[in-house]
């Protein structure tokens, strides 16, 4: 509970601050002089009256600056006496009791910000607690360095980090463990996935609009930029943000400040900016599709992590992590993997990575029919089906109807999954939805390496 420390100046008005405190949820401390003040007091009222108004400015004085809100209360209603207390360093000043019910709703005010403030540092405890680094399985050196690399960056809270790897490899995990264990953890953690949202409504996403600045723009709206202020903007698959876009998001980097579709003023912004791509941005830079001064301000500290393939003397010991996690999920008795199993996990190659294998571990113990996990009891490895022929290719064919062919076959290769079928087609996903669909506009009729 919050503390409100009443230091009376006077007798006046003591009498009502229990009912204020009670009504609003503050502890109350009385106190007789500013030395007394409690290190831990999160609010100070200076009461005065009957004549003695005079004393408030010296004692506003004194104790303006020490990290808590100083509200004065007299009986003098004179706004030249408010105006200096203010100039002094207080928040408000009251005039009681005219201003009773304005005191009493600034007290509640302050009441609910304290509790938002211990509720949003409860919450990044939790977080942190969630995401730490050294719970983070692997024991691979590539992984190691990975995060030995990330964990470097999170006590400089303005460092831009550039987090690349596969589908599934853990680039969202890394980005909030940093994030939770740094300086910022109790400010927001705001991601926005780039491949996601519609190329027309990504600025707005990012850099927020006014009020009638396109149609259907009916109430001003901040951007993703001014919600993450204080904390950290996770950038995901930042190599599919638009070659229109990377201009902006380069000078509001450089700039901390941002503006609106639509505004005329610029928004200061104090953000951390933790960008994630699987996408060879350096091939982006080559063909023209990614800027090189954007890369080079996102290529801060970079942090490369490794696919499961690469490090599969990780893939026994994650396999018996998520079994044991996912049996208390299910209050289920945790399975052993007998040898032949490890012997199967360790053969594949494991394209989703981390989250393929979190996937084949759940399903496996849903499934056991035992008290062990058998090789039977794992998915099938992702089969790659054959290419649609092109004698399915109606003749004579438009360009419209091979490139639907193709992204028809290309989501067939990958499994259904389509954010990894417009990856290796080079296209967004947004696109490979449009021309699925048959919903193609005449800029789609080629797959243009514009939207790798």
């Amino acid at each position: 509970m919050a503390i409100l420390a009443v230091l009376s100046i006077s007798d006046s008005f003591t009498a009502i601050w229990e009912s204020f405190a009670a009504d609003c949820g503050f502890e109350l401390v009385f106190l007789s002089e500013p030395a007394r003040l409690p290190r831990r007091a999160d609010l100070v009222a200076i009461v005065s009256g009957g004549g003695v108004e005079d004393g408030l400015e010296p004692v506003v004085r004194q104790l303006g600056g020490g990290g808590f809100d100083v509200g004065a209360v007299g009986a003098d209603a004179d706004h030249h006496l408010a105006a200096a207390l203010v100039r002094a360093g207080a928040a408000e000043y009251f005039a009681l009791p005219a201003d009773a019910d304005l005191l009493r709703s600034w007290l509640r005010d302050r009441a609910a910000r304290f509790q938002w403030l211990d509720d949003r540092a409860a919450f990044a405890d939790a977080e942190r607690a969630k995401y730490r680094f050294d719970e983070i399985l692997g024991d691979s050196a590539a992984l190691r360095a990975a995060l030995d690399r990330a964990s470097r960056v999170i006590p400089h809270a303005n460092v831009t980090v550039l987090i690349t790897g596969e589908t599934g490899t853990g680039k969202e995990l890394i980005a909030r463990a940093i994030h939770y264990n740094g300086p910022r953890r109790e400010a927001a953690f705001v991601e926005v996935n780039c491949a996601a949202i519609p190329d027309q409504l990504l600025e707005s996403e990012l850099f927020g609009h006014e009020k009638g600045s396109f149609t259907g723009a009916i109430a001003s709206k901040p951007g993703l930029f001014e919600v993450a202020n204080g904390g950290t903007l996770f950038l995901d698959e930042i190599g599919h943000l638009p070659v229109g876009l990377q201009g902006k998001l380069l000078r509001a980097l450089e700039e901390r400040v941002v503006r609106r579709i639509g505004g005329t003023k610029g928004i200061p912004v104090d953000v951390r900016i933790i960008a994630a791509t699987h996408a060879d941005l350096q091939a982006g830079m080559r063909n023209g599709q990614f800027r090189e001064d954007l890369y080079y301000r996102l290529n801060v500290v970079s942090v490369a992590l490794p696919p499961l393939r690469e490090r599969r003397e990780d893939i026994v010991p994650l396999a018996r992590h998520f079994l044991a996690r996912f049996a208390e999920q299910y209050a289920l008795p945790t399975p052993v993997l007998d040898d032949r199993t490890a012997a199967a996990l360790m053969a594949r190659d494991w394209p989703g990575n981390v989250r393929e294998l979190r996937n084949a571990m759940e399903r496996a113990l849903v499934l056991a029919n035992g008290s062990a996990i058998v090789p039977e009891d794992l998915p099938p490895p992702l089969a790659e089906p054959p290419l649609r022929p092109l004698a399915d290719i109606p003749f004579p064919a438009t360009m419209r109807d091979i490139t639907r062919t193709a992204c028809t076959a290309m989501l067939a290769l990958c499994g259904g999954n389509k954010s990894e079928a417009a990856r290796r087609l080079g296209i967004s996903r947004a696109r490979l939805m449009r021309l699925l669909e048959d919903r193609s506009t005449p800029d789609d009729e080629f797959i243009e390496a514009s939207d790798a």
